[in-house]
Order: structure tokens, then sequence, then C-alpha cells
């Protein structure tokens, strides 16, 4: 795949468990190539944030689960972010800081009591060295942290969350960061694959769903997931905090229990989130605000413990090849800002049920994009 202009809401996710990735300075190439000017690390690895400097693209750093108990310390913080964040910004764009991932919902119930003070340690430290004006502080959430998502009205923090997720709120009201969301309509398909249309979680056309009680349509899944999070907020007080996405994808492959995870379902998926990135949409709950997302992963990882599937969500494969096509061809770095010519293309991607083609006129300052026309109507909260 790849854009002809940068695309300033999708981002992706640039995953190291493996042993056979490229250089930092060949990914930041592939990057380039593609447009893309946002994406994610899962820890601060100094080669990355170095090979990243003077670069357009803005990146987000992770503090590992395991340091969310030093860091509740302000003077341990400060020194972290000293040594792992200043003397790279503002040469490396570091947007943000995740602290822990999916902590909420994870085995170990004590990092829990840990998250929201380390949060405001590592805030704190931003303050004191003048960057908590360039670099957000949050933590990505599984979609677990949900007792209700469906229909997107009923959406509600689990009970026992309420508490420690009130504070959370409240810190995130308080700086302006953003609710990060690890959503994948991908497990909802696999757990319930008769009950659930494969076109509405592929963005494929379909009828969709109406809320019963706002009256929004829903003609994809992941929409419906963030609004439901939005109005969990909402309930706690705080419908005013923007929900980003920061993991969805597909894997392309999966064990015969993995229903779905396939080379033509994953094409489909990001395919079309894709092609909904570049049209700026928002939700059906906020359409005038575009929905920041970040895809899961640049690369497959041959070393991520679990099923088939967790080796396998890379657009990309470690040797720069694609993985497979999404339907847009990646362009080079030198083709993308020096040719003039205009070419045109059709491609079709089928699932079970339809059929969809997608036409492309690509010149050096345009793409064009059929777009399927549906209706949002707006509630405020």
């Amino acid at each position: 795949f790849g854009f002809v202009r940068e695309v300033e809401s999708l981002g992706i996710n640039y995953g190291q468990v493996a042993n056979n990735l490229p250089a930092p300075e060949k990914v930041l190439e592939l990057l380039r190539s593609l447009k893309v000017t946002k994406a994610r690390i899962y820890d601060t690895n100094p080669q990355v944030l170095s090979a990243f400097a003077n670069s357009n693209v803005e990146i987000i750093v992770t503090v590992e689960n395991d340091m969310l108990a030093t860091l509740t310390d302000p003077n341990q913080s400060l020194q972290w972010v000293s040594t792992r964040i200043r003397p790279f910004f503002p040469a490396t764009r570091i947007t943000g800081i995740a602290v822990g991932n999916e902590v909420f919902t994870g085995d170990d119930n004590t990092l829990v009591t840990y998250l929201v003070p380390a949060m405001v340690s590592i805030h704190a430290a931003l303050v004191r060295l003048g960057l908590d004006q360039y670099i957000h502080v949050s933590t990505p959430n599984s979609l677990a942290v949900l007792q209700e998502s469906f229909p997107p009205s009923a959406g509600s923090f689990r009970p026992e969350l309420n508490v420690i997720m009130l504070q959370f709120l409240q810190f995130l009201a308080a700086t302006r960061g953003p609710f990060w969301i690890n959503a994948y309509p991908y497990f909802a398909y696999k757990d319930s694959p008769n009950k659930i249309p494969i076109d509405y979680v592929l963005f494929n056309p379909n009828s969709g769903m109406v809320d019963p009680n706002t009256k929004l349509h829903y003609d994809n899944m992941l929409y419906a997931q963030v609004d439901a999070v939005i109005i969990a907020m909402a309930k706690m007080g705080y419908g005013g905090i923007e929900v980003r996405v920061s993991e969805t994808g597909w894997p392309s492959r999966g064990d015969a229990t993995e229903i779905g995870a396939n080379l033509q379902n994953a094409a489909i998926y990001n395919h079309n989130l894709m092609r909904r990135q570049y049209l700026n949409e928002g939700t059906p709950l906020r359409p005038s605000m575009k929905l920041e997302i970040y895809v899961f992963a640049l690369f497959n990882e041959d070393m991520k413990p679990g099923p088939t599937s967790e080796r396998n969500y890379g657009l990309f494969q470690p040797d720069g090849t694609m993985a497979y096509n999404v339907g847009l061809t990646a362009l080079s770095t030198t083709s993308s800002s020096s040719s003039s010519s205009t070419s045109s293309a059709s491609i079709s991607l089928t699932s079970n049920s339809t059929k969809m083609k997608l036409k492309r006129i690509i010149d050096s300052d345009h793409l064009m994009i059929e777009k399927d026309t549906y209706t949002n109507v707006q509630v405020t909260m």
C-alpha cells in the first residue's frame, strides 16, 4: 500500500519481537515510501529513536509494564525522562508516552495500583523539563475494560475498575491526553462467526446496525467499539476525552481454531480501514472528529508467543516484502516524489458474500476513491 499524500490520522505499530527485522534506518525508509508519518514502538529503543531523528515521523514510545512500580517515584521518573526521552527530543518527534500496555486487564493485578501514580510522575517530569506541551501521557487499553459494548449506547466499564478508571480519566482530562484503545473486531468474529456478519467486521458494504437508543447507524464494528468507549467515559462524567485506536488489525494466518484468520480477510480489513482513514472519517457519535488509528502491525514477528495468529499480523515480512497486497502498491520515495505520470488501476476484493471494487487514479498530487455513502446522525454528549 502507499498514499500519494500523507494521512494524518493513520499510524502503524512497529513491534520488534523478532530476530530477523531490518535495521531501524531501513524501517524509516519503508515508512517514508508509504508516506506514513506516525509510528508506535513498545519500548524506548535508542537505536530506533536515533534513526528516526530529523525525519517527519512522529513516534510514541512505551514504558514497559515491569517499570511501572519504579516510576511511581518522582525522582525515578525524572531520571527516566531525562535519559530516555530528553536526549532525543526534539530531533526525534516523540509525541506520546504509553505507560504500560493493557494494564487494567492484565494478569498482574498489582500493576493497576501503580499505573496512575506512574503516569502522574512521568507527566510531572515532562513539566519540569518543559516537554509536557509536546508529549502526552496515556496508556493503551484492551477492549476488555468494558463490561458492555453492544449496542454502543450500553457502553460501560467493568465495575471493579470504576475507582481506578475514574482516577485515570481525571488525569486524562487534566492533561488533555487521549484514551487509547486496542480494538480488534477479528476477535469478536472469531468467537461468534455464526452471529456476526463478516462484512460488518471487514468494513465491507452491509446493512449494518442501528443503536436503538441513539438511533445512530453503524456500518462497521470498529466504530461501534470506539463509540462504546466514548459513552462509557461519558457515563462517568468525562465525555469530552478523545478516543484513539492504539491497535487494530487482522491476522493473515492462524491455527485451525482461529476462524477468519487468513490472507483474504486481512487484506480486505486493512485495505478498507486505510481507505476510510484516507477520508479522515469520524465515528457516528463524533463524525466531525477524525479518528486516529494505529494499524497493528508493520512486520510479522516470529518470536511472539501464543497462537499462530500472533506472529502474522504484519503488513510486511521482515525482508520488506508485502505479507499480502492491501490493494494499493507501495510507492518508493523516488517515484512518489519525482513521477508526474498518471496511472489507473482497478482491483477487486471478494468476501464470502460481497464483491467490492475500488477504482483509483493516481498522479503526483491526487488519489480519487469511490466512496460508499452512508448517513451519520450526530448526538451531543
